[in-house]
């Protein structure tokens, strides 16, 4: 590549994979700038993704796989030797207790989704039914009750919005939709938009917002009924919206009649002027969009707020319209719908659902909760995990309670890291199998909730694989082939009808999905062992994005040639596919019409049904007004894990990379410091029930009285320049508790975890 060319790629750092333009020069990512011809970011970019040569350049890369030698030093071992013992002790597993006893912890970290995409085949042929990742930590409360009650996952037009409401998130450090700053600072501007925050703390998007409501922490769920029963009581709602659109309102509408909506708000240290200006401003419009994240979501009640936030829109009837919520259709869900769902009986509950074998924990879109594997391995139940493959994913850090996983991680009988670094849980693997990085090879991500138009951006590799590793399409595909799935020559008709073009290939594929159920069961290894050598070079592991298209294409055929691409039937799906490999920025892969877009009611009633049982009868404890006890040993609050301006997730390792002066520090009200003693720059002792650290304490006057707070993203083993191992800041999960979690989905309370400061001095 020409050192001073421009190349389309993504910054990898949160979920909005902005489109980026970068300079590259002898290896390394040397200026980085906004492409303003990704169809999405459209040119934004804030401030993190200029360090993304940290990330590329780290020096605990892998380039060679690993194995633990019985002291629990490792050694190198080539590839063939690494894959035939894998693939021998994850089938000795298989074959004894069975595939169920192995779980799939991964799926891609931020902008790495298309190789962890081809793990399906590895689950197939080892059994695994079990998975979990990052999303089980956060997501899942939200994604349970938005399949109950809408039929899919939600998301918000807030380019067109006329009120935004931030639900436990700071936009302005973690985006979350589409050029996120941009949009905030155009909200707060106008006069005639409202920008409503949910937050204890007065963060950066707070500052900008016409009404913040800073509740206490934990109080989140009583702030939110307060709102909604205000707009009940003074003929705020869209009643005949509801009557039309919706099953259940009535017993929602009951309840809200009668809530005291002041000592409500009391509760949650709100006024009642604030409740009604809320209140007042979603009464006015229904363009209605909100957004919510892990300050609601790793909190007490966090599942029912999830269903309250859905009320919050849908009392007003923002739904399936211009400025309003709308279910996302991206080419791939990052949540698998469905999976492990029950049935609904007649009180509205649900039955049969999918549980863990051995606590009978909650599988909410086939995943796991987190919090739960360390149970689901450290016990003599027969049904016990005895095996775990980790891919893009670091549970020994980012699960709570680290020194419990750790323990769990030791019990089982074989632990697999597919990583590009060497990480806290690749220090616990038997094998490490070392993969290429996110810039040595074709890369996508899932997470497009755009809408009307919905994108997607196949980004080409910037630079060589490093010596020594692989993509992860590419370990998959030699797993398989260990485990004998196919025979020699078993699909050389399809490598044959690949050589001739896409159309040719289609017939055969389609065909043989017909008369073989291996092809269809094995479809990522099919697609890139036949139809990825024919792809331009470099380009094989895209090649399951084919048989996508073409599903994508025959569900939306009109939507795609709404964007753009030409043609009927296997043609269309083609044609899309062609677009997505050449168009280096990224392309719009479908556009909906707001107006006909029957798709957004998905419910089998065709209406959305408002009565999930498990959360009114939640909601129905609310008026015992109790929240997890502090004591005087705990008397804090920590909030463990916040995004600021220089922490992400822990794709770059290398601390370096931040530029604050004081990136690490816990921040706490000056108030609370003085009063334990503890000067602004001070270290101090931070203890909770499950551990210690001694931090560097920050004084914030935008932090309430008896709470404190520590940055993500921290606390990583890294070496330094002559290759000693050295640890920047706190990892939050050395103090967090398996035991304080959402009782329905098992997320945990990253954000409400019992804490003392004790001075040093």
């Amino acid at each position: 590549m020409s050192a001073s060319e421009l190349h389309p790629t993504a910054c990898n750092l949160c979920y909005a994979n902005c489109g980026i333009l970068v300079e590259v020069n002898d290896g390394h990512i040397v200026k980085v700038r906004g492409d303003k011809d990704h169809p999405a970011s459209r040119g934004y970019l804030c401030n993190k993704a200029s360090r993304l040569d940290y990330y590329q350049q780290g020096r605990d890369r892998l380039s060679s796989p690993l194995r633990r030698r019985p002291d629990g030093t490792f050694e190198e071992i080539d590839w063939d030797t690494a894959i035939t013992e894998v693939a021998a002790r994850f089938k000795s597993i298989r074959d004894t207790v069975g595939g169920d006893r192995i779980v799939y912890y991964g799926g891609g970290g931020q902008g790495n989704h298309l190789g962890p995409f081809h793990v399906s085949a590895t689950q197939r042929a080892l059994g695994i039914r079990l998975r979990s990742n990052a999303l089980a930590q956060e997501k899942t409360g939200l994604a349970w009750t938005s399949q109950r009650v809408l039929g899919g996952y939600w998301h918000g037009d807030f380019e067109h919005c006329d009120v935004a409401l931030m639900m436990g998130k700071n936009a302005w450090q973690t985006n979350g939709f589409q050029r996120a700053r941009i949009v905030i600072r155009e909200i707060a501007k106008d006069p005639n938009r409202t920008l409503i925050v949910f937050d204890p703390r007065r963060t950066e998007t707070a500052e900008l917002a016409d009404i913040h409501l800073a509740v206490k922490p934990g109080t989140d769920a009583w702030c939110i009924t307060a709102i909604l029963a205000y707009m009940v009581q003074h003929g705020l709602i869209d009643a005949a919206w509801l009557d039309a659109h919706t099953n259940g309102y009535e017993r929602v509408l009951a309840f809200l009649r009668d809530v005291p909506v002041e000592t409500y708000a009391a509760f949650a240290g709100i006024e009642l002027t604030q409740v009604a200006l809320a209140a007042q401003a979603l009464g006015a419009t229904d363009k209605v969009a909100v957004y919510e994240d892990v300050g609601i979501e790793m909190a007490p009640n966090s599942t029912l707020c999830s269903y309250l936030n859905i009320l919050l829109f849908v009392l007003r009837g923002s739904f399936a319209i211009p400025g309003g919520m709308h279910l996302v259709n991206p080419l791939l869900s990052i949540f698998s719908f469905g999976t492990g769902s029950g049935t609904v009986n007649d009180q509205g509950y649900e039955e049969n659902y999918r549980t863990s074998p051995v606590t009978g924990a909650r599988i909410v879109c086939g995943l796991l909760p987190c919090n739960s594997i360390a149970e689901e391995i450290l016990t003599d139940h027969p049904g016990r995990i005895r095996g775990m493959l980790v891919e893009s994913g670091n549970p020994a850090h980012s699960v709570a309670d680290s020194q419990r996983f750790r323990e769990a991680c030791d019990a089982l009988d074989t632990l697999v890291v597919i990583d590009v670094a060497m990480t806290e849980t690749a220090r616990l693997a038997d094998y490490v199998l070392p993969a290429s990085s996110q810039y040595e090879k074709v890369e996508a991500t899932f997470f497009n909730f755009e809408y009307p138009d919905n994108f997607f951006h196949l980004r080409h590799a910037l630079f060589e694989p490093r010596p020594g590793t692989l993509p992860e399409a590419e370990i998959h595909a030699r797993l398989v082939e260990a485990l004998d799935v196919f025979s020699p020559g078993d699909l050389d008709g399809l490598k044959a009808a690949a050589d001739r073009g896409l159309e040719h290939y289609a017939e055969a594929f389609f065909a043989g999905m017909r008369d073989d159920s291996r092809i269809g069961a094995y479809a990522t290894y099919v697609l890139y062992r036949t139809l990825g050598p024919a792809l331009p070079e470099g380009f094989a592991s895209a090649a399951p994005l084919w048989l996508l298209c073409q599903t994508y294409a025959r569900e939306n055929a009109d939507d795609v040639r709404r964007a753009g691409h030409a043609g009927e039937g296997l043609a269309l799906g083609n044609a899309l596919f062609r677009t997505i490999l050449a168009q280096r920025s990224g392309t719009v892969v479908s556009r909906a019409d707001p107006q006909s877009d029957r798709r957004q009611w998905r419910m089998r009633s065709g209406k959305l049904e408002l009565g999930m049982a498990e959360m009114l009868q939640e909601w129905e404890t609310l008026k015992d007004f109790r929240l997890p006890e502090r004591s005087d040993r705990f008397p804090l609050l920590l909030v463990a894990g916040e995004r600021r301006l220089y922490t992400a997730n822990t794709a770059i390792r290398d601390p370096a990379w931040m530029k604050a002066d004081d990136p690490a520090s816990l921040a706490i009200h000056p108030a609370d410091g003085k009063a334990y003693g503890i000067d602004d720059a001070a270290e101090a002792r931070l203890v909770t029930r499950r551990g210690a650290a001694v931090v560097v304490v920050r004084y914030d006057d935008g932090m309430q009285q008896g709470t404190i707070s520590l940055p993500n993203g921290l606390g990583l083993s890294y070496p330094d320049s002559s290759g000693q191992s050295i640890t920047f800041g706190v990892a939050p999960n050395e103090l967090t508790d398996l035991d304080d979690r959402d009782p329905w989905v098992g997320t945990p309370w990253h954000k409400h975890v019992r804490a003392r400061l004790e001075s040093l001095v």
